[in-house]
Formats: structure tokens, C-alpha cells, sequence
């Protein structure tokens, strides 16, 4: 059997139609206003929709049309015509009650689980709140208690509170940040712009002792072919002589011998005079130009190869 059905079983004259007043405090919307879960389902269970659509319960239907008779019938509502069994249940506005109850006591409207009073008042001390009943009872006599709209007001205010002293706090951070960015910005493009000047005046200080080490360089190396060119003339002009007088005697060996020994003397003595002469060594003062640069190869290198230590330390981060 139907929830409509068996709700509805009580005599037709169990319930007088109700007044125009009555009807408006009967009215779903009305009820639904003040009225607790069990009484919407009563109302709910016993609610029919006629013609119109407009919703009466079900007894003061009945009355309704008993009191008609024969007459036409019409909607106390909106006075529009429907005829005697024209009418339905109301299974949609069931259903929303049913899902009420399933809230459970004091969620779904507000209710005091103790009491299903309206919860009006907040205790601060607890912070729960608590129908007009609970507020004269002896247990909480002594507990501080504000309207809800006031304990509601005051719980935004101070999240508002709290949440603008977070924005506050946040922004100082993000101003801080911000700052110390910048300074390190600047910092950067100031290193910046000396490592590119050091750079650039190193190079240009590398480029000039690069070209004066070279001019030296050539200088020297000009100096010692001129020096080692005028020894080779010297050389070759006694090698000259030399292989003159070597042919000389060679030629006179070949004469008789009376002739050969008649001036073999004066030739000897000829040969004697042209002794080969050592040619002078290198300069002292060419020498020590020599060994000066190559200390000055061996300072340079070993200046680069610490240079090159030291930046790559930089450069792996130690």
C-alpha cells in the first residue's frame, strides 16, 4: 500500500475546509517556512494536486467537494473549474521531503537537535550554537551568548582580519623580494660591466707586449742572421784562399823535382800566412738577449697556465 494511501484513511469529515487565512498559513511554502521534517511529511504524504496545480492536502479536498455537492467545482485558489476525482498525489513534493529527513535533525533547516527549535543564539565560549530553549537551561547560564548574526559578523571580521594581515604580510614579502632583486640586479650589471672593461683593457695591454715582444723578437733574430752572415763570409773567403793554395801545391807536385824544390820554400812560406782563423763567437751582449727571452717565454707561460687554474676554480664554483 502506497505512503499517500495509508496516510489518508482518516474520515473525510475529520477536517473542516480551512479559511482563506488558513489557507494561506497551510500554503507548502508557508509550512515549509516554520514547520519541522515530520510535519512537512505529514503535510506532504496527504498532498494532492488538482487540475490547476495548485496543492491541498487531502481531507480539506474531501471537505471541499462534500461542501459543493452537486455544484461546480472550483480552486480555492485561483477559482479555476476542476471536477470531483481530478485530482493526484503530490509524489515530487514526497519526494523533497523525504530527502529533508535525510538531512537529519537541525542540517537541513537550521534545528536544534535537542529541542527542532530554530537556532538563534551562539555561545562564544564553545562557539556552537543553540536554540532559545538551550539558552535558559542551568547549564549554560553562566556561557556568553550573542545573537547568530552578530556571532556570524564578528566571525567575519575577523577572518577578514586575519586574512588582510596574511595579504599585508605577503605583500611585505613580495616589496622585500623585490628590493633585494633589484640590488642584486645592480650588482650584477656593475660586475658586468667591469669584467667586460678589465677584459677589454687586458687585451689591449696582452696585444701591445704581444707586438713589442715580437719587434724585439725580429730584432734579435735580424742581429743574429746579420752576425752569422758576415762569419760565413769570413769563412768562405778563407775556404777560398785554402782550396787556392791546396791547388797550388797540388800543381807543383807534379813538376820535376829541382824545380818543385826551388821554391817550395817561398810557397810554404805563403801557406804559412794564410792560416785559417777562427771566427768570433757570438756577440756577449746578443747572447744574453737570447737567454732573456727565453726567460720571458718561460714567465709568460707559467703566468697563463696559473691564470688558467685560477679561472677554471672560478668557473666550477670553488
Amino acid at each position: 500500500m502506497g505512503i499517500v494511501e495509508a496516510s489518508c484513511r482518516e474520515p473525510a469529515q475529520a477536517r473542516a475546509w480551512p479559511s482563506k487565512d488558513q489557507r494561506a498559513d497551510t500554503h507548502p511554502t508557508a509550512m515549509a517556512s516554520r514547520a519541522t521534517p515530520g510535519e512537512l511529511q505529514e503535510e506532504a504524504t496527504c498532498s494532492l494536486t488538482i487540475a490547476c496545480g495548485h496543492n491541498f492536502c487531502r481531507a480539506c479536498l474531501t471537505g471541499h467537494c462534500e461542501e459543493r455537492g452537486a455544484g461546480g467545482l472550483t480552486c480555492p485558489q485561483c477559482r479555476a473549474p476542476f471536477q470531483k476525482g481530478q485530482f493526484k498525489p503530490n509524489t515530487q513534493l514526497n519526494n523533497i521531503v523525504q530527502k529533508l529527513r535525510q538531512l537529519g535533525p537541525g542540517q537541513g533547516e537550521g534545528l536544534c537537535e535537542g529541542h527542532q527549535k530554530r537556532l538563534k543564539l551562539f555561545y562564544e565560549d564553545y562557539g556552537a550554537a543553540v536554540c532559545l530553549v538551550c539558552e535558559k537551561s542551568r547549564d549554560h547560564k553562566s556561557h556568553r551568548v550573542v545573537p547568530m548574526e552578530e556571532a556570524a559578523a564578528q566571525e567575519d571580521q575577523a577572518h577578514v582580519k586575519m586574512l588582510r594581515e596574511e595579504r599585508e604580510k605577503l605583500l611585505g614579502w613580495k616589496a622585500t623580494g623585490e628590493e633585494k632583486s633589484q640590488e642584486y640586479l645592480k650588482q650584477t650589471r656593475a660586475a658586468w660591466q667591469k669584467i667586460v672593461a678589465e677584459f677589454q683593457q687586458q687585451r689591449h695591454f696582452l696585444e701591445e707586449q704581444e707586438r713589442l715582444l715580437l719587434a724585439q723578437l725580429e730584432q734579435l733574430d735580424e742581429m743574429i742572421v746579420k752576425t752569422w752572415t758576415d762569419t760565413v763570409t769570413k769563412l768562405s773567403e778563407q775556404i777560398s784562399r785554402l782550396s787556392e793554395r791546396i791547388g797550388e801545391l797540388e800543381g807543383k807536385c807534379q813538376k820535376p823535382v829541382s824545380e818543385f824544390l826551388q821554391d817550395i820554400r817561398s810557397t810554404l812560406s805563403r801557406c804559412e800566412e794564410r792560416q785559417a782563423q777562427q771566427p768570433e763567437e757570438m756577440a756577449p751582449e746578443l747572447e744574453e738577449q737570447v737567454r732573456g727571452f727565453s726567460q720571458k717565454v718561460i714567465v709568460l707561460s707559467e703566468t697563463l697556465r696559473e691564470f688558467k687554474g685560477t679561472w677554471g676554480g672560478w668557473r666550477r664554483g670553488k
